[in-house]
């Protein structure tokens, strides 16, 4: 007797992937959340990118820029992997002779393959852009009166792969990056919220701000959860990508309080723990909204849209 063959419907992820790849803007990889793109997507995002940095209008920002690779000790003093060990992924190296290699490659998939003859390195893959700012700015010592701001931008990697193109596991940040006192903080995250805002309405995207958390791990998650939205130390910008009824968020504006001055040694003009706060946009993350809510053909989205992105 024949067993019925049950057709699983496709999701919106599922539908909106697809066509992403048939136009040519994601190109798969084999590694579900890790894509190549194309040259169109590439363009747009590099309008994105310029459009997030005329958003800093006449502030005076130092420029960074960071590969997706970070010190093993920069990361590890972040407490990153204590807090979020899901999402963590380091570098792995060969580092034996002649012989130690003939038995990596003799070594069979049973045993483990040749991978299992790696060693960690000393570099991390990049989880936010921010990251590789703190021990840099830390180590320039105290901060000016005024304080400082760090625009910085990367390739990042978070472990979490899935067939929805939302959600990648490299993928390109912009941040703004802010130190000094709590009231300095706080006025920058509002600022760069109504800043975001802006942008989103003039490429006419149905955003949206909200109270938001990091997706902390472990026991201890729900208290770290509650305390983050209750202090409301994190907001986030979403619009409806992939899934109407399930928005992504395409912006974060974070306030540290003084996590990142005592991981590193970060001091203001008067020698206390500076606070900090930053402000992310996921730039792949806002062409993908683009392509939802205007079509696949860029050259055909909006008059309006496209000017916005090309001044």
């Amino acid at each position: 007797m024949q067993s019925a063959t049950v057709a699983i419907a496709a999701t919106p992820a599922d539908v909106f992937r697809d066509e992403l790849i048939r136009h040519g803007h994601l190109l798969p990889t084999g590694v579900d959340g890790l894509y190549g793109r194309g040259e169109a997507f590439e363009r747009v995002i590099a309008a994105v990118d310029a459009m997030v940095g005329r958003l800093a209008g006449d502030d005076r920002v130092e420029v960074l820029r960071f590969p997706p690779a970070m010190s093993r000790a920069g990361f590890e003093a972040s407490g990153y992997f204590r807090n979020f060990p899901q999402l963590t992924a380091g570098i792995s190296c060969f580092c034996g002779d002649d012989s130690a290699h003939r038995r990596a490659l003799a070594c069979t998939p049973a045993e483990g393959g040749w991978a299992s003859h790696m060693q960690p390195a000393d570099v991390m893959l990049t989880p936010a852009s921010c990251y590789p700012v703190y021990p840099i700015v830390a180590a320039r010592g105290r901060l000016p009166v005024e304080g400082w701001l760090v625009d910085s931008s990367s390739y990042c990697f978070r472990r979490e792969p899935s067939v929805d193109p939302v959600r990648m596991q490299m993928f390109r940040q912009r941040e703004q990056v802010c130190f000094g006192t709590p009231d300095r903080i706080r006025a920058f995250q509002s600022r760069w919220m109504d800043r975001a805002m802006a942008m989103f309405a003039a490429l006419h995207l149905p955003a949206a701000t909200d109270i938001a958390n990091d997706p902390f791990f472990g026991r201890a998650a729900p208290l770290m959860r509650d305390g983050q939205r209750s202090q409301r130390l994190k907001f986030e910008i979403l619009v409806p990508i992939s899934d109407p009824d399930r928005p992504n968020a395409c912006g974060s504006f974070n306030y540290h309080v003084t996590h990142f001055a005592e991981a590193y040694g970060i001091h203001a003009a008067d020698g206390e723990l500076a606070h900090t706060g930053c402000a992310g946009f996921g730039l792949e993350r806002i062409v993908l909204a683009l392509l939802r809510h205007h079509g696949m053909d860029p050259a055909r989205w909006p008059g309006p849209v496209r000017a916005a992105l090309s001044p």
